[in-house]
């Protein structure tokens, strides 16, 4: 049995994670993020960087964090991100420049313009296909509330 030497190293919890058991949103999503940007942090400091009111609150979504397996602490007390964890959380989610979006988000630009364009047409031409316009509402009406609900789960768009 060979193994890597800088595997013995990892902590056993980043290796194997426990089915996810808790919805990751708000807050706790916010405190995950962190984590993953900035890497091993003690309970204070994700506290003061994320403008929690209390250690405590900090302390709960780390604890909710901790038992869906997401998070974990090293030697050192330190809270670390469980990376192989982030698919599970940020699914949904694209990653543009430093910002996070739902992925529904570039439908939502994309069929938005097309809306305008048949909306525009049938005030020019009132026989210019109503079932084209009433169509494309309904899309961006959907694409739209899809987005504004993956992104009220996320709370903060920005991770870096």
């Amino acid at each position: 049995m060979t193994s890597d030497p800088g595997e013995a190293s990892k902590p056993q919890a980043q290796k194997v994670r426990a089915k996810p058991s808790v919805e990751v949103s708000g807050n706790a999503l916010r405190v995950y993020l962190y984590l993953l940007r900035n890497g091993p942090s003690e309970l204070r400091d994700i506290q003061r960087s994320l403008g929690l009111s209390t250690p405590s609150l900090a302390s709960y979504h780390l604890n909710r964090l901790a038992s869906g397996g997401y998070v974990f602490q090293d030697e050192h007390g330190r809270y670390c991100a469980t990376v192989a964890a982030a698919g599970d959380i940020l699914d949904g989610f694209s990653r543009l420049g430093a910002f996070l979006v739902p992925q529904l988000f570039f439908f939502a630009v994309l069929f938005t313009p097309i809306l305008l364009y048949f909306s525009y047409m049938a005030v020019r031409s009132p026989s210019y296909v109503p079932l084209l316009v009433v169509g494309s509402l309904c899309l961006v009406a959907v694409m739209w509330f899809e987005t504004a609900r993956v992104w009220r789960r996320l709370g903060s768009s920005r991770v870096a």
